[in-house]
């Protein structure tokens, strides 16, 4: 009798269902259990596949996405890679324009993947015509047949987490869990999981990773936007200085913000006693948790979920260089030491 191929019709089908990790030497001496939700599972290596997916295929089911179109998205990078993957495998062209902040390696890897980049500066307003806010929509007034996912006002961003990474996560706890720390860039991830966990138990505390130099935490505590608040900051995919439209601040309970040098060494420290190869923005999670349960925030009982969202593939040439974490002053005499562990033997 001849055997089935087991074998999955494209690299698709293998978006979601990303395993949960139980984090055990970093979290030595916390109080509470703590375990990762590892997005870089996703073919994609990050959480913005399952947006990517699920944007793109309500918009062929609406008709606005029809053969030879063109996907015009803003992205620090993660989104574009996702988007500019979708794209090849449903025959589509794929325009990105990406943050000046963004890794090269994320630049190079979304150019490798077929997509035209548009690198765009970092440090300008939002509504600047350079930024890439901006670009994108120039891009897609200009091209003909195009569609903009804009993914920080598109509540599709926040329906693929509803109906995909707050079920996982429920169903992969049993229902035991009692915190939820997400970083908070568009919003999408932690709004759409955390719609679904609080309608499952209301109790649930969901508790936002926001950056400094970003407007998101002072917007949750008192629904203003303060200018004043913005100044340039490094980390990627964290953070805005415009408010989202992505992002449900209701549903979040409280905001923790985090610090770029203070980031990049958990997530060296995650790869050092986890195994897990997390990128900056997973450092920043870890961060924020490290800060909470110094706090006092976890009971011995409490089942805390924390979300990597991306891998440390993408930060190769930053987090994971001790020459760029010495440009940006994150070493001190001692980390240094640490983390030159590499010995050269004479030719």
């Amino acid at each position: 009798m001849e055997q089935k191929i087991k074998a999955y019709n494209n690299i698709l089908e293998l978006v979601g269902n990303t395993p949960l990790v139980r984090l055990n030497k970093i979290t030595k001496g916390f109080t509470g259990n703590f375990f990762a939700k590892i997005e870089a599972f996703n073919p994609g290596h990050s959480s913005k596949d399952r947006i990517a997916m699920h944007i793109i295929e309500e918009a062929e089911r609406k008709g606005i996405l029809t053969p030879g179109s063109t996907i015009i998205e803003t992205t620090s990078g993660n989104t574009g890679f996702s988007i500019a993957m979708v794209s090849i495998i449903k025959g589509y062209s794929c325009v990105l324009a990406v943050s000046s902040k963004s890794s090269r390696d994320k630049i190079d890897m979304l150019r490798s993947m077929g997509a035209t980049v548009y690198v765009c500066p970092a440090h300008v307003s939002a509504d600047d015509p350079r930024s890439y806010y901006e670009v994108a929509k120039r891009l897609h007034q200009e091209t003909k047949g195009s569609i903009y996912i804009n993914q920080y006002f598109n509540e599709l961003n926040m329906d693929a987490h509803y109906a995909s990474t707050g079920p996982e996560i429920w169903e992969q706890t049993g229902g035991q869990i009692t915190h939820l720390v997400a970083c908070s860039g568009t919003g999408g991830t932690i709004s759409g999981t955390s719609r679904y966990l609080k309608e499952q138990n209301p109790n649930i505390k969901i508790i936002g990773v926001d950056a400094y130099g970003s407007v998101l935490k002072k917007y949750h505590e008192t629904r203003e936007f303060d200018r004043k608040e913005i100044y340039p900051y490094r980390i990627e995919g964290l953070g805005k200085n415009l408010i989202p439209a992505a992002t449900d601040f209701d549903i979040i309970d409280e905001f923790i913000k985090v610090t770029d040098s203070e980031s990049a060494h958990t997530a060296r420290e995650i790869a050092r006693t986890e195994g897990i190869f997390a990128g900056y923005t997973s450092g920043a999670v870890m961060q924020a948790l490290k800060q909470l349960n110094e706090a006092g925030t976890f009971k011995s009982t409490d089942n805390v979920v924390v979300i990597f969202p991306d891998h440390g593939s993408r930060y190769m040439s930053k987090v994971y260089s001790d020459k760029w974490m010495e440009d940006q002053g994150f070493f001190d005499t001692e980390t240094v030491a640490e983390a030159q562990k590499i010995q050269y033997i004479k030719e």
